[in-house]
């Protein structure tokens, strides 16, 4: 199986919304995958990459860059393609699309409960930094105004 890292195309939408509610369960609103990739799409879509292994996505990752640093969201893989370097082969890539931006330093969130994530990142060369994480939603009433 050799996965071809390739950018996002309109085609690949419903396959990536179900990878992301698949594998990415989260019950706030303005996770709803739907929602973020119509707004990904709608201010870079440069940075959002997916695996495709004949013809079905496998994997799928999305960026962020403000000029200052780099981010890496949503970055999933399906159950049935891990461990075959897919995960990796996406981080690699949404890395080198950041740094021909310029990008210095990436960024990435893990919730603490994920150890295997966690320890998938640490092989890659990212470190856990003591930070505390802030949010604030800017929506009211309706998701997808603000993330």
């Amino acid at each position: 199986m050799n996965p071809i890292i390739r950018a996002y195309e309109e085609s690949d939408a419903q396959a990536v919304i179900e990878l992301w509610s698949s594998v990415l369960p989260d019950s706030a609103p303005h996770n709803d995958p739907a929602i973020a990739l119509r707004e990904k799409l709608a201010v870079d879509r440069e940075l959002l990459f997916v695996a495709d292994v004949q013809g079905s996505i496998a994997g799928a990752v999305m960026g962020g860059y403000d000029g200052h640093r780099g981010w890496i969201y949503s970055l999933a893989v399906t159950p049935d393609h891990r461990r075959c370097g897919i995960g990796t082969a996406l981080v690699r890539r949404i890395e080198a699309a950041l740094a021909d931006r310029g990008c210095l330093k990436v960024n990435l969130q893990v919730r603490p409960s994920n150890a295997g994530v966690i320890r998938f990142y640490e092989r890659l060369g990212y470190q856990v930094e003591e930070r505390v994480s802030l949010g604030k939603r800017l929506y009211k009433s309706e998701p997808g105004h603000g993330s």
